[in-house]
């Protein structure tokens, strides 16, 4: 089969999206189709079309269902077109009524979906293989790192404003990779790392460098306002680093409502305390270790891979 997959994500950054974009082209080719990742789809012949975002991706949908009335066409729902978009933008809207099939990354997405489309969707978690082997854990401290880009809907200086007033016993370090996206935070996260010893910002890192870094901290910290479902969540469980996370949906649909390691979106005390817990070397920390260990198989390659390869039977 001959696949369009078009993401608006750009290419000089690597995004979530952008992530999830790659890896989906890798997984269909294994699966025997010929895939090609595209902005926007141009009018190329393909058999189906994928567009992750559905109202970004809204020009592309719209034209292909335009010029292919019958032909299958997925659209991949985003965090900011599940928790932002679909209530009030038109065209996100649109784009599900023009899908053969929708997918979501975690099972409360769904949810969100207006119930006379709900049958289109099929939930789809996002995966990580490790193919080399994970590095030591950090001894000299406990590490903390934060994978995100600086942009608001991340809230990515949460954990640094967390951490400025911590016991002087403390050992807690934060390494925060990610690049800058909105320029306002330019200033304040070179602020941050002048007044505040424990908070290292590293900039962008290639993949593999973060999942090593990833891999060699104790704790994972995700601090965002909304997600559709984070590939860092997936590939934290998959190299089986604990995870304090915002109380966001896209998170508990991954992770699962009785997982311990949440706290408010955008309160600082409250996550400073979680990180506490899991420093202190009590139960905390292992029952953390333990949920992440449990998740495992919802995370594994082949679960995805069986996934996609079900949906597109479906659709031949």
């Amino acid at each position: 089969m001959k696949i369009a997959l078009v993401t608006p994500a750009p290419t000089q950054v690597h995004t979530g999206n952008r992530t999830t974009a790659d890896r989906w082209a890798g997984l269909l080719s294994d699966l025997r189709n010929q895939v090609s990742v595209q902005k926007s789809w141009d009018g190329e012949e393909c058999d189906l079309l994928i567009a992750l975002h559905a109202r970004r991706s809204f020009p592309a949908i719209q034209r292909f269902r335009q010029e292919h009335p019958r032909a299958p066409l997925v659209v991949a729902l985003t965090g900011t077109d599940l928790y932002r978009d679909l209530e009030n933008s038109v065209e996100a809207k649109r784009s599900l009524e023009f899908a053969s099939r929708i997918v979501v990354l975690q099972a409360l997405g769904a949810e969100v979906v207006p119930q006379d489309i709900r049958p289109k969707v099929r939930v789809i978690y996002q995966s990580f293989e490790r193919l080399s082997p994970s590095p030591r854990r950090e001894e000299n401290c406990f590490q903390v790192c934060i994978l995100a880009h600086l942009r608001s809907v991340k809230d990515p200086l949460r954990t640094a404003f967390a951490i400025r007033d911590l016991p002087a016993s403390s050992r807690i370090q934060v390494k925060h990779a990610g690049a800058v996206l909105d320029p306002d935070f330019a200033g304040q996260v070179e602020a941050e790392q002048r007044t505040n010893p424990r908070y290292q910002w590293l900039g962008p890192l290639a993949h593999d460098a973060a999942i090593d870094l990833l891999s060699r901290s104790q704790m994972l910290v995700l601090t965002s306002h909304l997600e559709g479902g984070a590939n860092v969540v997936s590939e934290a469980i998959a190299v089986g680093t604990p995870v304090i996370s915002s109380l966001i949906p896209g998170s508990v649909g991954i992770l699962g409502a009785d997982y311990p390691g949440y706290f408010p979106a955008g309160h600082s005390v409250a996550l400073r305390e979680q990180l506490l817990r899991a420093e202190s070397g009590g139960g905390f920390y292992r029952e953390l270790q333990q949920s992440v260990a449990r998740l495992q198989p919802l995370v594994s390659a082949a679960r995805e891979r069986e996934s996609w390869e079900n949906l597109l039977n479906e659709l031949s």
